[in-house]
C-alpha cells in the first residue's frame, strides 16, 4: 500500500497521502488550504544525525555553494600564477576582493579593513600580528558571511503534515 507526499506552494507543506493501489496519476487537493491538484513529490527518506550535530539554520554558511567555492579556488589559483610577486601586499588584496566576488561571500567588517589596508601597501603579516588573539575569533562573520542576496535566496524548508491522509 502505497504512501505518496503531494507539495501545497499556498501553504508551504508536504502532505502524506495513503493510497489503497497504486496510482501514480492522482493529484488531491490540500486538506488544509483546498488548493486543488498538489503537485506529487519524491518522498523523503529517513537519516541519522549526529549528536552535537547543530542545525543547517545556525549555520552562518548553509547554503554557500561548494562547487562554486571549488571553482573560486581554482580561478585564483590560475590568477595568482601570473602575479610576478606574490609577496605584494596591493596584489593580496586584490586576490581577497577577486574571491569574494566568485566564492558568493562578502568580507566582514574586520576582513574589509584588513584588505582596505594591505591595498594601500601594509604588510600582511604585521596587521596579522596586530590583530594578536582577535584573529583567533570564532565570529566567522567578522571575516566572510554570505551576500545579502545568497543568504535571501535561502529557501526554508517546507512545513511537514504528520498525519496521513487518504488519497
Amino acid at each position: 500500500m502505497p504512501i505518496y507526499e503531494f507539495y501545497c506552494p499556498d501553504c508551504h507543506t508536504v502532505f502524506s497521502f495513503f493510497s489503497a493501489r497504486i496510482d501514480t496519476e492522482a493529484r488531491p487537493d490540500c486538506p488544509r488550504c483546498e488548493r486543488a491538484a498538489l503537485t506529487r513529490k519524491p518522498s523523503r527518506f529517513a537519516t541519522l544525525k549526529s549528536r552535537g550535530e547543530e542545525e543547517a539554520e545556525d549555520d552562518p554558511f548553509a547554503g554557500l555553494d561548494e562547487s562554486k567555492m571549488e571553482g573560486a579556488m581554482e580561478t585564483l589559483m590560475r590568477e595568482m600564477d601570473g602575479v610576478e610577486n606574490e609577496e605584494d601586499p596591493r596584489a593580496m588584496g586584490r586576490m581577497m576582493r577577486r574571491f569574494g566576488e566568485l566564492s558568493g561571500l562578502e568580507m566582514g567588517d574586520r576582513m574589509e579593513d584588513m584588505v582596505r589596508r594591505m591595498e594601500a601597501g601594509e604588510d600582511p603579516e604585521s596587521l596579522e600580528d596586530e590583530m594578536g588573539d582577535d584573529a583567533e575569533s570564532d565570529d566567522f562573520e567578522d571575516f566572510f558571511r554570505l551576500k545579502k542576496a545568497v543568504a535571501a535566496g535561502r529557501r526554508r524548508r517546507p512545513q511537514v503534515d504528520e498525519e496521513l491522509y487518504f488519497l
